[in-house]
């Protein structure tokens, strides 16, 4: 497929994706920078709906990480247990509420290179706290959108990092932040993994043509 013809199947599916979710409220609840980094870390390998589900838990015990660092590694552990990969999640949160205390005045720092450097912050973790807290453009790629890119012909999906590449080529910057949410939320309620009919789906429908 041509470059031209790719961007328009790319400008095609984000017309579908915003008149269908024209609003893209944050899926995992907080009320900060530092509660939506813990919630985000919480969510690797875990659904939204039972992070939030937990994180009330612990934020009621813990909500900044001078408060955080008081827990012990096993309290946070015991609390987060439910979002799976407890004994490396609690660590995590531990180690990076000191590191947020001790070199950062407790703040969340608004740079990439600072975000990365935490215990536990990957890139994709860093490009949500960047893109849906602080509002820098990025582009979040987890698991649904690195399968819904290779599904929809936008990228060949070798590696995450790729498609995020592939992606951020092909639709402008200023929707990225709210394109990745929607394509979320559209894999959960119309393309999901397994069960799936393509001729059912708007999308897959219109890239099969």
């Amino acid at each position: 497929m041509t470059k031209k013809k790719l961007k328009e199947r790319a400008a095609t599916i984000a017309a579908i994706l915003e008149e269908l979710y024209p609003e893209t409220p944050i899926p995992l609840d907080h009320k900060d920078h530092y509660t939506l980094l813990v919630a985000v870390l919480l969510s690797a390998q875990c659904t939204d709906l039972r992070v939030n589900e937990v994180t009330p838990h612990l934020f009621a015990k813990a909500d900044t990480p001078q408060e955080m660092v008081k827990l012990s590694v096993e309290e946070i552990r015991e609390i987060i247990k439910p979002c799976g990969l407890s004994p490396t999640k609690s660590k995590a949160i531990h180690q990076l509420s000191h590191i947020l205390f001790e070199q950062h005045n407790g703040q969340v720092p608004e740079d990439w290179a600072a975000l990365e450097a935490l215990p536990g912050v990957g890139h994709k973790t860093a490009s949500v706290v960047m893109s849906q807290g602080f509002g820098h453009p990025a582009f979040p790629v987890d698991t649904h959108i690195h399968r819904l890119a290779a599904r929809w012909g936008l990228s060949d999906g070798k590696s995450v990092e790729k498609t995020e590449r592939d992606l951020k080529a092909l639709f402008p910057k200023e929707i990225w932040n709210k394109l990745h949410l929607q394509i979320i939320f559209y894999g959960r309620q119309f393309c999901p993994a397994r069960g799936h009919n393509p001729a059912e789906c708007q999308i897959c429908s219109l890239v099969a043509k």
